[in-house]
């Protein structure tokens, strides 16, 4: 059987603090939109923000093998933000061969990180798959210190501190999921926040304050409510968005407050079309709040801070 070569790999090592944006959709499946996860490539270090369904299918896509992923981060816990732990944390944890290489699995515990639910409910979806995992281990003689997971809880604070890079949580306001957190990362002078689910939080600008990059959660009202008048009857859930998450407009506020020098919208509800077209009347209003550039962002798109 023919295995096609793994081509375009990202380097091993990032000198500069690199975001690749693996799902940019929302719970709604929509064609090109994967559910929302994103890495933040640091030094020798790939950190996994969000985990939703097909997201070892996107990292492969971007160049990223699964097997570098030991770190994931959860903002919180709704299930396009977790779904796909399950592969993620198989596939990292197996050797992946091709004709031209041999990818090592993970043979360190999965370092397992987010706001004070994550033991609890991260934990339960490990325990369903024990039985894959044990026979992973007497018959595929997979690492057994790869099984595990070691978890770190934290809604507000610094999670993670060495060799340079920096990761701090802060709460953000996505109820009725509580706990829910963003988070910052800084390494090598530049830092990249990464709002997760939330609406509008002075928290938010607080410590997006001067970021290189935010890349924040956006859904278009005036197109909600345009699909509300043509589509009265389905008014609850179309007006849902509004109880948890930030408009366009809002997004551009926080931006402009905090004064970051660069707005990447994701999480689209609803998800507009990958054209120039769509995307600026997506963003319509938003430059005449915020003065810096904004990008609407499409699934595997980089960002490189240099």
């Amino acid at each position: 059987m023919y295995i096609q070569p793994q081509k375009d790999l990202r380097p091993d090592y990032h000198p500069d603090l690199t975001v690749v944006l693996l799902g940019t959709g929302s719970p709604r499946a929509f064609y090109g939109r994967a559910k929302p996860g994103a890495v933040v490539l640091a030094g020798d270090k790939a950190f996994l923000v969000d985990c939703g369904g097909s997201t070892v299918d996107q990292l492969i896509k971007a160049g990223i093998m699964p097997q570098r992923i030991s770190d994931v981060l959860f903002t919180h816990h709704h299930y396009d933000h977790n779904g796909g732990f399950f592969d993620v944390f198989i596939s990292s944890w197996r050797t992946h061969i091709t004709e031209e290489r041999v990818f090592e699995g993970r043979s360190v515990p999965m370092q397992v990180y987010g706001p004070e639910t994550t033991k609890a409910i991260i934990g339960k979806m490990r325990e369903s798959f024990e039985f894959d995992v044990e026979l992973r281990i007497s018959y595929n003689l997979s690492d057994e210190a790869g099984s595990r997971i070691e978890y770190t809880e934290c809604n507000e604070g610094i999670v993670y501190e060495k060799d340079g890079i920096r990761i701090t949580a802060f709460e953000v306001d996505h109820r009725p999921v509580y706990p829910a957190v963003a988070y910052k990362f800084e390494y090598n002078g530049k830092t990249v926040v990464i709002s997760g689910d939330t609406i509008p939080v002075a928290n938010m600008e607080r410590q997006a304050a001067g970021a290189d990059l935010l890349v924040h959660e956006a859904y278009n009202k005036s197109w909600i409510d345009d699909l509300i008048a043509i589509y009265p009857q389905h008014e609850k859930a179309l007006s849902n968005p509004a109880k948890y998450h930030t408009t366009t407009l809002e997004a551009a506020g926080i931006a402009q407050r905090a004064g970051v020098k660069h707005l990447v919208l994701t999480h689209h509800i609803p998800a507009p079309a990958a054209n120039p077209e769509a995307e600026q009347a997506y963003i319509e209003g938003m430059a005449a709040i915020y003065a810096g550039p904004i990008t609407v962002a499409r699934d595997l798109m980089v960002f490189e801070l240099i």
